[in-house]
Parts: structure tokens; C-alpha cells; sequence
């Protein structure tokens, strides 16, 4: 196993720009953000520890594992052309482009992985992915690099994949794909009520894939100490009772305090104690088993620093504590809820 990180980056992924008109100019999901996640990145780790991995387009073969063969052709049709799929989600001229190599950079970091060439990976894409669909874009993502890249694992011989959403949107696409799979664990904390207004505790999968999804909607308002409580009582054990071969993390910093779009209280501390407790749940340790995907996050600085937090946690560095740890009795109800709803269908798995 090298000591070395495997980055995914790509200046294509720039490129990927909002109409300058409507008045969308200052779109939330912007360019910027990846200056601000690599700014974090360098922060965390020496220069000459990362390896830059050449990303290269995602295959049709690749997507189809989780797209629909005639959404990935009507897709094609944005390329060099400006507008919007929905209210939120724009495409540029090289969007189809980026959103191609993101979903391949991220097959790139999962092979990087699965040769034991990195000690673990992250991928710095855009456009977002993981609440594309199917056969959908919506919610400021076109294709779900997150998924393309679980499925890659599977098909390369990985039995168990474990994806872990922390974005405080709810992933619906990254669920609705391995909705039925049981060798997909998805695990997604969230804020709830949200957009897109799934992620109930009830979904819990369908057919052979019951169990296999794990889903803590959190009130608004929640920091560390909530994320913590329910890394400690339902994402961990979930984890460690799966034992995944590999673990991704859908990593959207937009549950931070700062974020503009949602009502968190997440800090920059938290977020490398929930890395640090992820890495702890994985059976035989971590190393070369952890690939993190930038999905959102949208105040620059929340960005920066929680990245750097988590790429910190992943350094095995010392932990920050979180400013306060006090668990609101709403939050700590979240959690149970979400606890025994975790613990009912075990139980019934059993039976």
C-alpha cells in the first residue's frame, strides 16, 4: 500500500458554469467551490503525498449500470448549448463533458483503490451527483458519480459497498439505484423536512435490498452533537455490520453552520469526528478502503475547512473537539427514532 492520496481533479470541471442572465449569475453550485475544496485539501496534506489521477470520460457500459441507456442520449443533446433541465439544474456548453469526467474521475479513484495504490482517494467533481435519477437530472446534478462509481466496485469484484451521504440534502437518486440491492449498503444523514423531500426512516430498501438502506432525517438545527449521537448509535454499527469491502463517502458540506441553503449547525469539527468514526467502524481498518466524492457545500470557507477537516481525520491526525456537545432533546430523539427503525428491521431479517 503506497502512503500517498489519490486526487481527482480535472480543469474541465471549471467549465461547468450557470447562464449569465435570469439573474443566476451567482448560482450557489459555481466554479469557486472547487478552488475553495482544494484549498482545503492543500491545507491538510503535504504536496508531494498527493497523486493527481488523470480522470478520463465514464464509458456508456459504466453508466448504464445505474443510468438509463436513453437518459445518458438525451443528456448527450446539452453538449455546447446553455439552459436549465429544471429549476435549479443549468448546463453549459462543456457541462455533458465535466459531468462525463467527473463520473469517470471517480471510477479512476475506485480503481486506484482497488489496486492498493493509495492509501485513500478524493475525488473534486463537478457537477454534483447524488440526487441524479435514473433516468432524472434535478437538484443541481446530471450523473451520479457517486453511484457510477459503487457499481464499478461491484462489477470489479468488490461483494459489499457501503456509501455513506452526509449532504444535508437527501441523495434520492444514489437510493432509488440500489434501492433493491443488498450488496449496496446507503447509509444518509440529512436534513429533514428538506429538498427533495425524501429520506423518511421507513425507507429501508424493497425486496432483497430491505435492510440495506439506512436513512436519519435530522431536524433543523443540528450540529455536532446530533451527527456524532447518530454516527455512534446507527451509521457506525451499520457499517461494522456490513463490512464493506470499500467505502465511499457522498461528502456535501452544505450541513455546515455557514451553508446559505439549509438550517444545520455542523462545524468544521464535526466533520472530522464523523470521519474519524467511519474509518473506525470499517473491519480491518480503513487503508485503501475510503474514497470521499465531493457532492455539495455552498459558503466557500464552511468548504475549505471541512474538507480540510476530513482529509485531516483520514491523516489519522488529532481530532478537534467539537465547540459544544450538547444534544437537544429533539435531536436526541431523531436519532433513537432512526435507531429502532434500524433495529426493527434487523430483527425482522432475522425472523
Amino acid at each position: 500500500m503506497e502512503n500517498t492520496i489519490a486526487v481527482v481533479w480535472d480543469a474541465l470541471f471549471m467549465e461547468h458554469r450557470a447562464p449569465d442572465h435570469a439573474g443566476h449569475a451567482g448560482h450557489p453550485e459555481r466554479p469557486e467551490r472547487l478552488d475553495a475544496a482544494r484549498s482545503g485539501l492543500f491545507s491538510a496534506v503535504p504536496t508531494e503525498r498527493i497523486t493527481p489521477l488523470a480522470p478520463r470520460d465514464a464509458t456508456n457500459d459504466e453508466l448504464g449500470r445505474v443510468h438509463e441507456p436513453r437518459y445518458v442520449e438525451e443528456l448527450s443533446r446539452i453538449a455546447g448549448r446553455r439552459g436549465y433541465l429544471d429549476a435549479d439544474t443549468y448546463y453549459a456548453p462543456a457541462s455533458y463533458a465535466a459531468a462525463l469526467r467527473g463520473a469517470g474521475g471517480s471510477v479512476e479513484m475506485v480503481d486506484a483503490l482497488l489496486a492498493g495504490k493509495t492509501a485513500y482517494g478524493i475525488a473534486l467533481v463537478r457537477p454534483p451527483g447524488h440526487h441524479a435519477r435514473p433516468g432524472t437530472a434535478m437538484g443541481f446534478c446530471l450523473l451520479n458519480n457517486v453511484a457510477v462509481a459503487a457499481a464499478h466496485a461491484r462489477a470489479s469484484g468488490c461483494e459489499r459497498v457501503a456509501i455513506v451521504d452526509w449532504d444535508v440534502h437527501h441523495g434520492n437518486g444514489t437510493q432509488e439505484m440500489f434501492y433493491a440491492d443488498p450488496s449496496v449498503l446507503y447509509v444518509s444523514l440529512h436534513q429533514w423536512p428538506l429538498y427533495p423531500g425524501t429520506g423518511a426512516r421507513g425507507e429501508v430498501g424493497t425486496g432483497d435490498g430491505v435492510g440495506a438502506t439506512v436513512n436519519v432525517p435530522l431536524s433543523p438545527g443540528a450540529g455536532d452533537a446530533a451527527y456524532i449521537a447518530a454516527m455512534d448509535r446507527v451509521v457506525g454499527p451499520a457499517i461494522a455490520e456490513f463490512a464493506p469491502d470499500l467505502l465511499l463517502i457522498s461528502a456535501g458540506y452544505d450541513a455546515h453552520e455557514l451553508d446559505p441553503l439549509a438550517q444545520m449547525r455542523l462545524t468544521a469539527a464535526g466533520y472530522s469526528q464523523m470521519t474519524r468514526r467511519l474509518t473506525a467502524a470499517m473491519p480491518g481498518g480503513f487503508a485503501g478502503k475510503v474514497g470521499v466524492v465531493l457532492e455539495g457545500g455552498y459558503d466557500l470557507t464552511a468548504l475549505r475547512d471541512s474538507l480540510d477537516a476530513t482529509v485531516a481525520a483520514l491523516e489519522g491526525n488529532a481530532v478537534p473537539a467539537p465547540p459544544s456537545l450538547a444534544l437537544e432533546a429533539r435531536h436526541d430523539a431523531d436519532v433513537r427514532l432512526a435507531e429502532q427503525a434500524r433495529t426493527t428491521r434487523r430483527e425482522s431479517d432475522r425472523a
